[in-house]
């Protein structure tokens, strides 16, 4: 198995003074990242820009999803607000950026097409999922596949170019890996009062609550007294936890079934580390 280095190969294009100071960024798409680097490893062609592949991935997935965080409610905002708005909009543009700079450098110019290609589907997606919840057409579930499809767009490409059982492996593990990630973002983000509007639980509560309850929550301003009461009522991080046992419980099935037994344990690995030192903190909380 090749070595893992791309946190290292990363930092020096996204660990800034000025951003890291007057901004948040999303988190780096690990999970993912790491098996598609395993994965690209197995491939007797592929091995060979595996660290390319897996820096300009993340880079070009940071990208997106540092501008999905911009704010663009209309309203007055502080000098601190603008100025954290404004660093989100220019590293979004500057990590995508890198991915045509990185690949043009390799001589990679085919896999620009690809990428660019898949970048285009995940805004179109984005634009009919965003276009649903504005108009309050979409139920939790819905919101839920489609935000999984949308974090794994990106990486299917790869499938395309992956061979035999690793490209069908890959096709088909991919939800599930991207299911574990948006179900713990999701768990987080009830428990935000900022984050809360649009979350899963959001729509769940549109969906099954009394019309009082989507009164509340149709308002802009929630009273964290409110979210906390909601999330309660609608068990919403137990419902969340066991959509998370579950999509995991798929990847140990599809590991234990893998002709590679090297990468069936890395992604077994991988699987335990992101279950031990994020979901199970979350997971603790409803116990």
């Amino acid at each position: 198995m090749i070595s893992y280095r791309i946190p290292e190969m990363t930092r020096k294009y996204v660990e800034y003074d000025m951003i890291q100071s007057h901004t948040d960024l999303p988190a780096v798409p690990d999970f993912r990242v790491r098996l598609l680097h395993a994965f690209l490893g197995e491939h007797r062609i592929l091995s060979k820009s595996s660290d390319l592949y897996a820096v300009v991935i993340t880079l070009v997935q940071l990208g997106m999803d540092t501008h999905d965080l911009i704010d663009t409610d209309i309203g007055k905002r502080s000098m601190r607000e603008m100025r954290s708005r404004q660093l989100k909009v220019l590293a979004g543009d500057y990590f995508s950026s890198r991915f045509y700079y990185l690949l043009a450098q390799a001589g990679q110019i085919e896999m620009v097409s690809k990428i660019s290609a898949a970048v285009c589907e995940v805004n179109r997606l984005k634009v009919n999922l965003y276009t649903k919840m504005k108009q309050l057409k979409v139920s939790a579930e819905e919101y839920l596949s489609q935000t999984v499809q949308l974090k794994s767009e990106l990486f299917q490409l790869f499938a395309g170019m992956l061979e035999g059982a690793s490209s069908r492996v890959w096709s088909d593990l991919l939800p599930h890996i991207s299911s574990c990630e948006v179900v713990l973002e999701e768990l987080q983000r009830s428990e935000s009062v900022s984050k809360f509007r649009n979350s899963w639980a959001f729509w769940h509560i549109m969906q099954e609550g009394t019309a009082e309850e989507k009164h509340q929550l149709s308002e802009r301003d929630h009273e964290a007294a409110v979210i906390a009461s909601l999330v309660q009522k609608y068990d919403i991080r137990a419902k969340l936890a066991a959509k998370l046992r579950t999509a995991s419980e798929v990847i140990r099935q599809t590991a234990a079934r893998m002709d590679s037994d090297q990468l069936g344990g890395e992604l077994i690995a991988q699987l335990d580390s992101f279950m031990k030192k994020i979901a199970a903190p979350a997971l603790a909380a409803e116990g």
